[in-house]
């Protein structure tokens, strides 16, 4: 198997594969797909399937756990195009307590490879993560936006950002060695509706909705902030996200890529955004102890501009709003189903 000197074409009929598809990006992702008028689409996940976050009856749906070699050779038999979210993370309560777990995921990569290898797939997408950037980068809110460069030398998070980077590698060599083709696109900070917004495994965006959401129902008038509130990121809204990630596979773009935003806000900045669309203004008590991450953290956009005429679309407070909207009625209809089920 050899590397196509031009982009292929996703065909009607070519099987495409979702891995942890059950999931936040992935589940966006088969949306787009079917939008497109794509068909053959193979979706699995290790949740069972009336966990995932979205289901579309018309899709293959395979509960399947990636960590298993025999399970990557069923989820990737006959597919053409694959594109692996699969992994073991959230948001950083979750990856400052649950390194090995998300170490661990190193296994669902490397087997997707050797089954994509072995099943001849024409293309592999990987989705990496701006945690594989270099801890000394990232020590001050006013950070310069991250290069791709900036990823080596090598001091990423520690965990999450480790495995990223290693599955990187394997990507690479994958590709140089054995002719498959490798795509990776390395995202910030991803939020929007149908994602994780309690449980532990939720991000800045979704939290801090959540807890103003929370507090409005209650009828409290404060939320807690994990940190001071002046660790600054940015956050690229879902189908921005979707949108790159369609470019990119079927870009020649070989090296790996940041997919993200450069509007760069405070926590405190983006707390301001939410409780301007809930219309209150609410105390913060912040918890120092929290973890929080490195101090800044921005997505450098210049090389995908360039190769891709990529940029994001849609302004924070725009997708803030639509991820508002949809955990607030997600929460008030959990609401109603306690409320009914006490009657």
């Amino acid at each position: 198997m050899r590397q196509s000197s031009t982009s292929p074409i996703m065909g009607k009929e070519d099987l495409i594969v979702v891995a942890g598809g059950g999931g936040f990006i992935g589940g966006h992702l088969v949306v787009d797909l079917l939008g497109r008028g794509y068909r053959r689409i193979r979706s699995v996940d290790i949740k069972p399937v009336d966990g995932w976050h979205q289901v579309f009856p018309e899709v293959n749906n395979l509960q399947l756990d990636l960590r298993e070699k025999d399970a990557c050779y069923q989820a990737v038999r006959g597919a053409r195009f694959v594109f692996n979210f699969a992994a073991d993370m959230g948001g950083m309560g979750f990856i400052e307590t649950h390194k090995a777990d998300c170490m661990l995921s190193v296994m669902i990569n490397t087997n997707m490879l050797l089954a994509a290898r072995e099943h001849e797939a024409e293309r592999f997408f990987y989705s990496s993560s701006a945690c594989v950037y270099a801890v000394d980068k990232q020590t001050s809110p006013d950070v310069l936006p991250l290069k791709e460069s900036d990823a080596y030398p090598a001091m990423p998070e520690d965990g999450y950002g480790w495995e990223k980077l290693f599955s990187e590698r394997m990507c690479r060599h994958f590709s140089e060695d054995y002719g498959l083709a490798t795509r990776v696109a390395r995202y910030h900070n991803v939020y929007g509706p149908h994602g994780s917004h309690d449980g532990g495994r939720e991000k800045a965006p979704a939290a801090i909705c959540r807890k103003v959401i929370v507090a409005l129902m209650r009828g409290e008038r404060e939320i807690e902030i994990w940190g001071d509130g002046e660790q600054t990121r940015t956050f690229l809204y879902i189908d921005d996200c979707v949108a790159g990630t369609q470019a990119l596979m079927a870009s020649e773009v070989v090296e790996p890529i940041n997919v993200g935003s450069d509007e760069l806000v405070t926590i405190n900045q983006l707390v301001d955004i939410v409780e301007g669309i809930a219309g209150v203004r609410l105390k913060r008590r912040f918890n120092l102890d929290a973890p929080t991450g490195v101090r800044g953290r921005s997505s450098d956009n210049t090389l995908i501009k360039q190769k891709l005429g990529w940029v994001p679309s849609i302004p924070l407070v725009v997708g803030m709003q639509k991820t508002y909207r949809w955990i607030h009625d997600e929460l008030h209809a959990r609401a109603r189903e306690r409320r009914d089920v006490h009657r």
